[in-house]
């Protein structure tokens, strides 16, 4: 499985996967033009865009993508939310399987304060990768993973310590709680995962002034025994 990072924080998401045959994108949270020039203008061989919901950082360029031709499959929630409509817009529902290119992908619910939020399990031959960014937690587990990219926003204690500082309201700190995924969440749901196929871990939208690099690397890498990434 092939997975490249165009972007992931608070500013932007956006990854291309391939199994070597079939090329999606996760989420497309930049300018169109900036997602074309990454991929050196190739994006007519996607075969579409898995959008996990519609904030910005995760859906800017949605209606450009589908104005030029690329097939989107998100929740109709989704769509609804961002005015989009049309033939290149494909309703997933959580749970209900389907086939992209030579993908099977499997959407399922996910906890954040979004209309219809997704997050996707995708399986191509003895590979499986789970996108799970943007929730609380999981309510579910997945066997057989490969790959993994997975959410890890904050940490607790560097939340809490700007909370009391000032940096960070309460307000913001709430909504953080309810609606990402904290490090110690992230590990938690790592390890209770079979992870003895997994390959690679990509740790995806750090929060910019909430988490360590470093620090969450060397955690979940000594938490977990497995080749990890920082993505960003």
């Amino acid at each position: 499985m092939d997975i490249d990072i165009l972007a992931s924080s608070s500013a932007g998401n956006a990854y291309r996967v391939s199994d070597g045959k079939t090329g999606l994108l996760l989420d497309c949270g930049l300018a169109w033009r900036e997602i074309q020039r990454i991929l050196h203008f190739q994006t007519s061989a996607l075969a579409g865009i898995l959008l996990t919901h519609e904030h910005g950082d995760h859906a800017k360029a949605a209606r450009d993508a589908a104005k030029a031709g690329l097939d989107i499959f998100s929740g109709q929630g989704t769509f609804d939310a961002l005015a989009l409509s049309g033939h290149r817009c494909h309703p997933a529902k959580a749970r209900h399987q389907f086939r992209l290119g030579t993908f099977t992908v499997l959407p399922f619910d996910t906890v954040h304060d979004a209309a219809e939020p997704l997050g996707f399990l995708l399986a191509s031959g003895d590979e499986k990768l789970v996108y799970l960014t943007d929730t609380a937690y999981s309510r579910y587990m997945f066997p057989g993973l490969t790959h993994i990219l997975v959410e890890a926003n904050y940490s607790d204690d560097i939340l809490r310590e700007r909370v009391e500082s000032g940096e960070v309201d309460v307000a913001m700190k709430s909504r953080l709680l309810r609606s990402h995924m904290s490090l110690q969440t992230c590990k938690e749901f790592l390890l209770a995962n079979d992870l003895s196929q997994v390959e690679a871990i990509y740790l995806i939208h750090l929060s910019n002034g909430n988490s360590d690099a470093a620090r969450f690397k060397r955690e979940v890498q000594a938490a977990t025994g497995k080749p990890v990434y920082v993505a960003g």
